[in-house]
């Protein structure tokens, strides 16, 4: 489960990367921050370095969870659920929804999901609403989905399963953690763009 919602949360940035910010046009990363108008060419390159290391971490989520899902691959003992998988992409791609939307959109306000539009508060709106949509789908299918699984693959491995899951939880959470700090650290250091400036409400247009 854990492998497919970092997939999740991987499609649902590159989702947003490419409609939104490439496709569609309607924001980039910081195309709401005063200090980098879109409008300059400065401010547009400022704006797809930052498009870019969002891609790029995005990316880094991307493999995370592909070797999540690989790990589980190896260990599945042929208890893999095809509504667990889809319910974790869903899950994973609502948070990242969720998350984007409260934080980028209305704490630090980087962007709006369309910049152009008089109706900035229903599309936030909208699109909190889908990430939640996607979110209780999503936990609604994996929830029946291991009920499937459990009794279908009967009696020991069910109880194979329940003494393992936990442990493996544990491993796979603390390999997550350690990789998404590492690749942060190393963010901050490479990338232009400070923390500082990010939360400074001076540089952000209210």
């Amino acid at each position: 489960m854990a492998g497919g919602i970092f997939l999740g949360i991987g499609l649902g940035g590159f989702f947003d990367g490419i409609v939104f910010h490439q496709i569609l046009q309607w924001h980039h990363m910081i195309s709401h921050v005063h200090a980098h108008p879109t409008t300059t060419v400065a401010g547009l390159e400022d704006n797809t370095l930052a498009d870019g290391l969002f891609h790029a971490a995005v990316w880094i989520v991307t493999v995370v969870g592909l070797f999540l899902l690989w790990a589980a691959l190896r260990d599945s003992n042929g208890t893999l659920s095809t509504r667990v998988f889809v319910g974790s992409l869903l899950l994973g791609w609502g948070i990242f929804n969720v998350v984007e939307g409260i934080v980028d959109h209305h704490l630090l306000q980087l962007h709006h999901v369309k910049e152009d539009s008089n109706h900035r508060l229903a599309w936030y709106l909208a699109f909190l609403a889908w990430g939640a949509a996607m979110v209780g789908i999503g936990w609604f299918l994996i929830r029946t989905g291991e009920d499937e699984t459990r009794a279908s693959a009967g009696p020991v491995v069910n109880r194979s399963w329940r003494l393992n899951r936990n442990q493996s939880a544990r491993t796979d959470g603390q390999f997550v953690i350690g990789a998404l700090l590492h690749f942060a650290r190393k963010l901050s250091k490479r990338s232009s763009i400070s923390v500082a400036w990010i939360c400074d409400p001076v540089n952000r247009i209210r």
